[in-house]
């Protein structure tokens, strides 16, 4: 199981989790904001507690995520490498992110 690897956050609202993210090594291993609770603030509010209090200074985002790459974007990450296969070999392309400091 992926989360085994990594420290983990978890947001939780009335006893309901809503969205975690994933660290590894000062990268952003996974982020995921439930859909009724995008928009919200949550990913963002994560985001940046990683980054300050974990040092999240890279992250990989499916390239046809293009909402996700957008946020990312936002939060000031810029791509510096992209691959056609995901770290599996499927062919799902990827970005590779680094925050622009």
């Amino acid at each position: 199981m992926a989360l085994k690897n990594v420290e983990h956050l978890m947001v939780v609202d009335n006893d309901d989790a809503v969205g975690f993210m994933g660290i590894e090594n000062h990268k952003l291993e996974m982020l995921f904001i439930a859909s009724n609770q995008r928009g919200k603030g949550l990913g963002k509010a994560l985001l940046q507690y990683g980054m300050k209090n974990y040092g999240v200074c890279e992250l990989t985002v499916n390239e046809q995520n293009p909402q996700a790459i957008g946020f990312y974007e936002v939060m000031r990450f810029k791509t510096y490498k992209k691959t056609e296969l995901d770290e599996a070999g499927n062919p799902y392309p990827l970005l590779y992110m680094k925050l622009d400091r």
